[in-house]
């Protein structure tokens, strides 16, 4: 919205295009090494970017429109040629082969094999070694740490997946977000109708600290009769390390200020999902507006804040904040 604006007038300084270390080419840059046996099995997976000799029975097993391991009900047109069920309607039941009518085939001795073997994660070209029989992959590719992200990015519907830095790029050089460097900072919210909120109006912000990246939303949206302003922080990472760090929020004036403290939230957990459940700083429009000051015709809100590092004393077991960067 034209009336809505953000500034930052912290001591962090902008994140350069060259430290975000990403992979130009691809949408995804693993950086995790697995050695070992397990690593060698990986190596010999057939897969969209692996090959194997014709007689093997992964190969068999691979779809020839999407090239992902097929899973019952397989089927098959009267020429014996197969495919998953997902692709038989993407073709408009023809074989995407013989350009036959698929009808209701199913290869059901291609079936029992599938439900015989050990399969790998599909995300193993991503990092992940692991094997799993034929049931259980399912379930943990739903939950895999190699699994792509989506962007983080509240504003739009944006479809795009990829591994942290290609999000960070993708932030910056496609939502034209601002990227700051350092765990503190103080932002300014100045709305001119603060009365009015079509929608959801939204400002977000990527800090790089502690060599991770965090995603600083502000909100207002409608609750109930009247519009709220809510901020909050979401980890650019897995949920389990997320828990590794905190963030505190404070929103003041007039000599009286709101405080937040609690733990980011991974980007895992939808925008939506985070900003419904109210985990963040919570203002409500009587009180935002007691904060601006003057005349309450015009909305003006300073949100300060930090992050730092929980770290374990290794005597006492006690968290100690680290705060630097």
């Amino acid at each position: 919205m034209e009336t809505d604006s953000m500034e930052c007038e912290s001591s962090t300084r902008s994140v350069q295009n060259d430290e975000i270390h990403h992979n130009g080419t691809y949408h995804f840059s693993s950086t995790k090494n697995h050695g070992g046996a397990a690593a060698a099995v990986v190596t010999n997976i057939v897969g969209p970017t692996a090959t194997a000799p014709a007689t093997s029975v992964y190969e068999l097993l691979e779809c020839p429109v999407c090239t992902y391991s097929m899973y019952p009900p397989i089927h098959q047109c009267h020429n014996g040629h197969t495919l998953c069920s997902t692709c038989k309607v993407r073709v408009h039941n023809r074989c995407p082969t013989c350009r036959q009518e698929l009808g209701d085939i199913r290869c059901l001795a291609l079936e029992k094999v599938a439900e015989s073997l050990e399969l790998p994660c599909k995300y193993y070209n991503l990092g992940c070694p692991e094997i799993f029989p034929y049931y259980s992959k399912l379930k943990h590719e739903s939950l895999c740490n190699f699994r792509p992200y989506s962007c983080p990015y509240a504003g739009s519907e944006c479809g795009i997946v990829g591994d942290i830095p290609f999000l960070v790029a993708h932030l910056r050089d496609d939502h034209k977000v601002d990227m700051h460097a350092g765990s503190t900072f103080n932002h300014r919210y100045v709305k001119s109708n603060p009365r009015e909120v079509e929608n959801a109006t939204w400002m977000l912000t990527v800090f790089h600290c502690f060599g991770q990246y965090f995603c600083l939303h502000f909100e207002a949206f409608q609750l109930g009769m009247g519009p709220v302003y809510m901020a909050f922080l979401r980890f650019m990472g897995d949920e389990e390390e997320a828990r590794s760090y905190s963030y505190s929020l404070e929103v003041g004036g007039s000599g009286r200020k709101l405080t937040w403290e609690g733990t980011p939230r991974s980007i895992r957990d939808s925008h939506r999902k985070v900003r419904d459940s109210n985990d963040g700083l919570i203002i409500q429009r009587n009180m935002a507006l007691f904060f601006s000051g003057g005349d309450r015709k015009e909305l003006k809100l300073r949100v300060t804040g930090k992050i730092w590092k929980e770290q374990h004393s290794p005597d006492s077991g006690l968290c100690i904040p680290n705060l630097s960067s």
